[in-house]
C-alpha cells in the first residue's frame, strides 16, 4: 500500500502467506503430471493389445470385444480417411445410441478427424445448424444428413469391406478430437473444442479417481450431445473396462436398477437429477446396491437431504461422488467422495477438489485468491479446452493466463460460478455469477431462449427466467410482450422447432411491459410468479387411449386425478418426466410416440389422439375407415 498510495483499500489482497500457499498451492497439488503426447484411442489400442478378447461394449444383444471394437473403428477410420477427413476435419456423428457409436466415435478420432456429435433426439433445425457452424464436410449416419447438408455422408454399412488392422497415423495430439455445443448466451450455440492430449489426460485422471479396472461395467448414461458421454465412453475405454449402453429411453429408477443387475454393472453416472429420483425409490436402491459399487452424480447441485437418504437408504454401502465440471474444462475437473454422514446444518453438498491435473482457484474481483470461506469466482485451470469454435473474442474473454501457475503459457477458465473454500479443503459450490442456470443438468443460457422468442412474428420482447415457485422443482418460465396471437401452446411448439427439449419453458406469462428499475434496466425481481392454471370443471377422460394416459400422468407427475383438459406442462411435466412418460406409452399401447409430439400437444385429449392416429396407422385403409370413427366416439371400448 506504501509503494502506491492512490489504489483502492478493496484491491488490497487480502491473504497472508500462509493461507494463501494453503488455497492456491497446498490444495492444488493432485500429483498429475500434464498432458503429454497422448491420443485418446491411443490408450484404447493400448487395452487392446493387453486384452483383445474382453467384453468393450454391450448394447442390448450387441457384444464386441476389445478386438471386434477395434477392427470395426479401424475399418469405418478408412471410409474416412477416403473421404477426405484428416487433422482438425470435424466429423458429424448422428446415429442412435448403439454399439455403433462407440465404433464411430473412436472411427473420427484414429481417422485424425474431430468428433461431433449431432444428437438425432435434438429438432432438424438444430442439428444442421450444428454441423453449418462447426464447418462439418463429413457426416456418419444411417440415413439422410440435415436439411442443406452440402459434405459427404458416410454410412457405416459402408466400411465392410474396409481392412480391419490399425491405421498408424501418427495424429497430433494437439489437434482436435472433439467439439461439444453448450447454450450460447447471444443466441446461438458456442461449440467447445477439445484437443487429443487434454481428452486423453481426462481420460487417466478420471480412470484415477473412479478407480476404474478391467473388471468394471460401466453405464453410458448421458444423451450423446453431452461430454459426459464421452467421459462414460472413453474413460472406461481407456482403462480396459466394458461400457454398457442404457437404450435410446431414459428408463425409470427401477428399470436402469434392473438393468444395472441383469448387466452386473459396477458405475453408473447418472445427472443429479435423475439421482434424486433415485433416491426417492427405495426398491431400485436396493436391487441397484447389489451389484454396483460407485455411483457418480453431476450437472446441478445436490441435494443434502437426498445425500443423507443416500447415505441411510439400501445403498449406503455404495461409493458416492459428487462431480462438478464445466464442458470448457474437459468434463469433470472436482469431485466430492460424499461421506456417510453430512453436518446437519449443511445448506450444499461440497463439490470436492481438482482432479488429477487441474486446479482450482477462487477469486476476488481483482483476481487475488479469497480467503477461507469467502464467496469467489471459481477459475479452472490444468486441463482446459482448446477454447470455442471459431469465437476467438469468448476464447480470450474466458480462457485467460494462468496467475498462480509456475508453467509458461498456462490459462484457466473462469468458470462465472461463485464458490467458496471450506476449512477442509473442499470447494462449495453456491451457484452463477450470470444468469445462465443448470435445469436437471442440463446448462441453460436464457438468452438462447430470448433469441428464438424474438424470432415469432407476435412477441415484441421475451426474457427468460428459472424459477422456483415450487420447492425443489427449478423451472424455466417464458415473458413475452406482444405475443397477443400466440398462446402459450403455439409459442411452446415455435420452440419445439429449434431448441431441444430441454430448453422449452414450461411457462408463459404475457405482460403489457417489462419492468424496469429507475435507471431503466430490466427489474428481474418485478416479474411475476406464472399464474396456477385456472381452476376448471373437472372433464373426465373418454375412451381407453386418454384413461390409460391419465393414469400415467397421475403416477408421474403425483397428481390425483387427470382430466381431458389438463396440460401435461401445467401439471407439472418437463423434459424428463416427458420422456418417461413416452418409455411408459410405448409400453402400454405400443405406439413410439416423438418427444416433439408432447411439446405441440401437451392437453391429454390431444396427445390422445395423435396416440390414436399412430395406433391406426398400423391398420390397412379399409380397416382404418371402418373403426377411425369408433375409436374416436366417447366412451368406445376399442382402440
Amino acid at each position: 500500500f506504501a509503494a502506491d498510495d492512490l489504489q483502492g483499500v478493496d484491491a488490497l489482497p487480502l491473504l497472508p502467506e500462509t493461507e494463501r500457499r494453503l488455497v492456491v498451492e497446498e490444495w492444488n497439488r493432485t500429483d498429475a503430471a500434464a498432458p503429454g503426447d497422448a491420443c485418446v484411442h491411443a490408450l484404447f489400442e493400448a487395452q487392446v493389445e493387453r486384452a483383445p478378447d474382453a467384453e468393450a461394449v454391450v448394447f442390448d444383444r450387441d457384444r464386441l470385444t476389445y478386438a471386434a471394437l477395434n477392427a470395426a473403428a479401424n475399418r469405418l477410420a478408412r471410409r474416412l480417411r477416403a473421404a477426405g477427413v484428416g487433422s482438425e476435419a470435424r466429423v458429424g456423428v448422428m446415429l442412435e445410441r448403439s454399439a455403433e457409436l462407440v465404433v464411430a466415435l473412436l472411427a473420427v478420432l484414429k481417422a485424425g478427424g474431430a468428433y461431433l456429435p449431432l444428437d438425432a433426439a435434438l429438432p432438424a433445425a438444430r442439428r444442421a445448424a450444428l454441423a453449418a457452424d462447426a464447418g462439418a464436410a463429413v457426416l456418419v449416419t444411417r440415413g439422410p444428413g440435415p436439411e442443406g447438408f452440402a459434405g459427404t455422408i458416410v454410412s457405416p454399412a459402408e466400411a465392410d469391406g474396409e481392412d480391419g488392422d490399425d491405421l498408424g497415423l501418427d495424429v497430433p495430439a494437439a489437434a482436435l478430437a472433439y467439439v461439444i455445443y453448450t447454450s450460447g448466451s447471444t443466441g446461438t450455440p458456442k461449440g467447445v473444442g477439445v484437443a487429443h492430449a487434454q481428452a486423453a489426460a481426462h481420460c487417466r485422471a478420471a480412470a484415477a479417481v473412479y478407480g476404474l479396472t478391467p473388471a468394471d461395467r460401466v453405464m453410458q448414461f448421458a444423451a450423446v450431445g453431452f461430454d459426459v458421454s464421452l467421459e462414460q465412453m472413453l474413460a472406461p475405454l481407456s482403462a480396459g473396462a466394458c461400457v454398457v449402453l442404457r437404450g435410446n429411453e431414459v428408463p425409470t429408477p427401477l428399470e436402469l436398477a434392473r438393468q444395472a443387475a441383469e448387466q452386473g454393472m459396477s458405475v453408473v453416472n447418472p445427472p443429479t437429477a435423475y439421482w434424486h429420483q433415485l433416491v426417492a425409490d427405495p426398491g431400485a436402491l436396493e436391487i441397484l446396491a447389489r451389484t454396483v459399487r460407485l455411483v457418480i452424480a453431476g450437472g446441478e447441485a445436490m441435494s443434502p437431504a437426498a445425500a443423507r437418504g443416500w447415505a441411510t437408504g439400501p445403498a449406503a454401502g455404495v461409493r458416492l461422488l459428487n462431480g462438478y465440471g464445466p464442458t470448457e474444462t474437459v468434463v469433470t475437473c472436482t469431485a466430492y467422495d460424499v461421506p456417510p454422514t453430512l453436518p446437519e446444518g449443511a445448506v450444499h453438498v461440497p463439490v470436492g477438489r481438482p482432479l488429477p491435473g487441474r486446479a482450482a482457484y477462487v477469486v476476488d474481483g481483482w483476481m487475488h485468491p479469497a480467503p477461507l470461506g469467502v464467496p469467489g469466482e471459481l477459475c479452472i485451470g490444468g486441463t482446459l479446452a482448446r477454447g470455442y469454435l471459431g469465437r476467438p473474442a469468448a476464447t480470450a474473454a474466458a480462457f485467460v493466463p494462468d496467475p498462480f501457475s509456475p508453467a509458461p503459457g498456462a490459462r484457466m477458465y473462469r468458470t462465472g460460478d461463485r464458490a467458496r473454500w471450506l476449512a477442509a479443503g473442499e470447494l462449495e459450490f453456491l451457484g452463477r455469477r450470470d444468469h445462465q442456470v443448470k435445469i436437471r443438468g442440463y446448462r441453460i443460457e436464457p438468452g438462447e431462449i430470448e433469441a428464438r422468442l424474438a424470432e415469432h412474428a407476435s412477441v415484441r420482447e421475451a426474457v427468460v427466467l428459472a424459477r422456483e415457485d415450487t420447492p425443489g422443482e427449478l423451472r424455466l418460465v417464458a415473458y413475452v410482450v406482444g405475443g397477443e396471437t400466440a398462446g402459450a401452446e403455439a409459442l411452446r411448439a415455435h420452440l419445439g422447432e429449434t431448441l431441444p427439449a430441454y430448453m422449452v419453458p414450461a411457462a408463459y406469462v404475457r405482460l403489457e411491459q417489462l419492468p424496469l428499475t429507475p435507471n431503466g434496466k430490466l427489474d428481474r425481481g418485478a416479474l411475476p410468479a406464472p399464474d396456477a392454471p385456472a381452476a376448471r370443471e373437472h372433464e373426465a377422460p373418454v375412451g381407453k387411449v386418454e384413461q390409460a394416459l391419465a393414469e400415467i400422468w397421475a403416477e408421474l407427475l403425483g397428481v390425483e386425478r387427470v382430466g381431458r383438459g389438463d396440460n401435461f406442462f401445467m401439471l407439472g411435466g418437463h423434459s424428463l418426466l416427458a420422456v418417461q412418460m413416452i418409455s411408459r406409452v410405448r409400453q402400454a399401447m405400443e405406439v413410439e410416440l416423438a418427444l416433439g409430439a408432447v411439446f405441440e400437444k401437451p392437453v391429454l385429449s390431444a396427445l390422445a389422439d395423435r396416440i390414436l392416429d399412430l395406433r391406426l396407422a398400423r391398420f390397412d385403409p379399409e380397416t382404418l375407415a371402418r373403426l377411425a370413427q369408433l375409436v374416436r366416439e366417447p366412451g368406445a371400448q376399442t382402440a
